[in-house]
C-alpha cells in the first residue's frame, strides 16, 4: 500500500513540475488565445483515454473476480471429493481423505505464499493430485454397488484438477507489456496535453492538474493492483481451502 501512494503522490508531484516548466516557458495570456485548439485536442484524448481506462479496469476487476471463484471451485470440489469417500470402499476412502487433508495444507502453506512470491511451486500439491487419480481409479475398477459413488468421485476430481490448472493460469497471467505502455503513454499525454491550456489563474490551474493527475494515477495503481490475482494488495485469499481444513479436522474428531 505505500509503494502505491507514493506512486501517487509521485505522478501528481511530476505533473505539477512539467506546469511549472510550461508556465515558465509560455505566459497564460499567449497559450490562451490557442485555447479552443487545445481544448479539441484535449477533448478527443481525453474521451479516448478515458475509454481505454475503463475497459481496462473492468477488464481486470473480471479477472480477480473470475479467480476468486475458481479458487473457491477448486475448494469445493475438494471438499466434495471428501465427502463421497465415505460412500465407496472404506480402505480407499480412509486414504482419499488423508489425501484431502494433505492437499487442502500444501495449498494453504506452500502453494498461496509461493504464487504471492512469483516462485515455483512446490510438488507437494501436484503429487497429492497424481495420487487421487490413482485412488479414484481403484475405486472405480473395484467399484460394484459403488458405482455412482465412484463416479461422482471422478468427476468431482475432474473439476477438483481443471480448477487448480486455471488457478496455476491465473497466478502468472498479467497485462501484455504493450497494453502497459499504452496506458502509461496516454496518462501522460492526456495530463501534458491539459498543462498547455492558458488559465489566468495559476492557482485554478494547479488544482485542475493535482485532481486529473491524482486520478489518472489512482486508476493506473488500482489497474497494476488488480491485474494480478494472487500477487499485490488486493489478492485471492485462501478461505475456501481454510474451511476445508477445518471441516476435516472437525469431522475427524
Amino acid at each position: 500500500m505505500i509503494w502505491d501512494i507514493l506512486t501517487i503522490a509521485g505522478c501528481v508531484l511530476a505533473a505539477l513540475a512539467f506546469l511549472w516548466l510550461v508556465t515558465r516557458s509560455s505566459a497564460a495570456n499567449s497559450r490562451k488565445e490557442s485555447n479552443d485548439f487545445t481544448g479539441a485536442v484535449v477533448a478527443v484524448i481525453g474521451t479516448t483515454y478515458a475509454v481505454i481506462l475503463a475497459f481496462m479496469l473492468s477488464g481486470v476487476w473480471n479477472m480477480l473476480q473470475q479467480a476468486q471463484a475458481n479458487a473457491e471451485q477448486e475448494a469445493n470440489a475438494l471438499v466434495n471429493v471428501w465427502r463421497i469417500s465415505a460412500d465407496i470402499n472404506p480402505n480407499l476412502g480412509e486414504q482419499i481423505r488423508a489425501s484431502c487433508q494433505k492437499y487442502a495444507e500444501a495449498v494453504v502453506n506452500l502453494e498461496w505464499p509461493a504464487m504471492e512470491a512469483q516462485k515455483p511451486l512446490p510438488s507437494e500439491a501436484g503429487e497429492v493430485i497424481d495420487r487421487l487419480w490413482v485412488l479414484a481409479g481403484d475405486s472405480q475398477a473395484h467399484s460394484g454397488a459403488n458405482s455412482i459413488a465412484s463416479y461422482q468421485l471422478l468427476e468431482e476430481l475432474r473439476i477438483l484438477t481443471e480448477c487448480r490448472r486455471v488457478r496455476l493460469m491465473h497466478s502468472r497471467e498479467e497485462l501484455p507489456g504493450i497494453l502497459r505502455a499504452v496506458l502509461i503513454a496516454g496518462g501522460v499525454i492526456t495530463i501534458a496535453a491539459c498543462c498547455f491550456f492558458g488559465v489566468p489563474s495559476f492557482r485554478f490551474h494547479v488544482l485542475q492538474v493535482i485532481v486529473l493527475s491524482f486520478l489518472i494515477s489512482l486508476v493506473l495503481v488500482a489497474i497494476a493492483d488488480l491485474d494480478r490475482p494472487y500477487q499485490g494488495n488486493d489478492v485471492v485469499q485462501p478461505d475456501g481451502f481454510e474451511f476445508a481444513l477445518r471441516a476435516f479436522q472437525h469431522r475427524a474428531e
